[in-house]
């Protein structure tokens, strides 16, 4: 949720301005009118009141459900640092709500010596301000496919080292020995190769699947990248190894395709250390 935080905080005042603006607009009696309210306003997810000595006088609206069960609850570590400003309202620093998960701002409005509580999703208010491009039914479609992407692919990458482990206990398992090395480099080169896939189905999950974002991060996606190329290469340097290995017993045969090999390795290595440099030094910091 950091890219929602960064918007408001670039535009905090404009976006304040209009939070005031909004609550000097509603109905004053604010919980009579709630079910209204919150169906007109769909950034305002829940809201509730508290008396003058913090005590929680009204059940907690909001759009599914009325919440009596928190009723005379001591709401005073809440208003610690509140501020109102000259129209009696005081607007939180962003934080991320405890019961949506999504990045809030909790505004107070004191009226009659009862404070109203409003919390206010700021994904949905940033974009119906224009701030941000957030399309819910867009986003629920694309971790669908990146869930379903990335599952698949931790089902090949299972297959792949499964297979690596059967050839290997079926080897341990064997009496003939003709090409113990090469058998046993097959086992590694499968297990390399399903970890490697494996470890890019993890990435594409955290990232698309249970992290929203609402920009392409470069970085992120270079990161990615770079550990999957990583993996290829680990899997081509054991290759490598294992027909130097075939010259070194005899079998002259795989010399020149050892050589192209170990050149296209090298070679490998080389690109991967000037695309890390390259990244380095062409992306931003990001805000904090």
């Amino acid at each position: 949720m950091k890219e929602v935080i960064n918007a408001y905080r670039a535009q905090k005042i404009n976006v304040d301005s209009f939070i005031k603006t909004l609550i000097d607009s509603l109905p004053k009696n604010y919980m009579a009118e709630a079910p209204s309210i919150l169906k007109q306003y769909r950034y305002i997810q829940l809201m509730y009141g508290v008396n003058s000595e913090f005590k929680q006088i009204t059940p907690v609206m909001s759009r599914k459900e009325s919440n009596s069960s928190q009723i005379g609850s001591d709401k005073n570590h809440y208003f610690m640092k509140l501020h109102l400003n000259e129209n009696s309202i005081y607007i939180s620093n962003p934080y991320i709500h405890h019961k949506t998960g999504k990045a809030s701002v909790s505004v107070v409005h004191l009226v009659d010596s009862v404070y109203y509580i409003f919390d206010i999703n700021l994904i949905y208010l940033l974009e119906d301000l224009k701030l941000i491009e957030y399309n819910s039914f867009y986003d629920k479609i694309k971790r669908i496919i990146y869930f379903f992407g990335s599952t698949s692919l931790a089902l090949v990458s299972i297959a792949l080292i499964g297979y690596g482990v059967f050839v290997f206990f079926s080897l341990m398992f064997s009496l003939s020995t003709a090409d113990f090395l090469h058998d046993i480099f097959r086992s590694i080169i499968s297990i390399t190769l399903g970890l490697a896939i494996y470890d890019l189905a993890k990435q594409i999950f955290e990232h698309e699947v249970m992290f929203q974002s609402f920009h392409k991060s470069e970085d992120k996606q270079y990161k990615v990248l770079g550990k999957f190329l990583i993996s290829i290469i680990i899997a081509l340097s054991i290759e490598t190894l294992m027909v130097v290995f075939k010259i070194a017993l005899g079998d002259l045969s795989n010399m020149l395709s050892a050589f192209y090999l170990l050149m296209g390795t090298t070679l490998m290595f080389v690109g991967l250390s000037y695309f890390y440099k390259t990244i380095q030094e062409s992306t931003p910091k990001e805000d904090y």
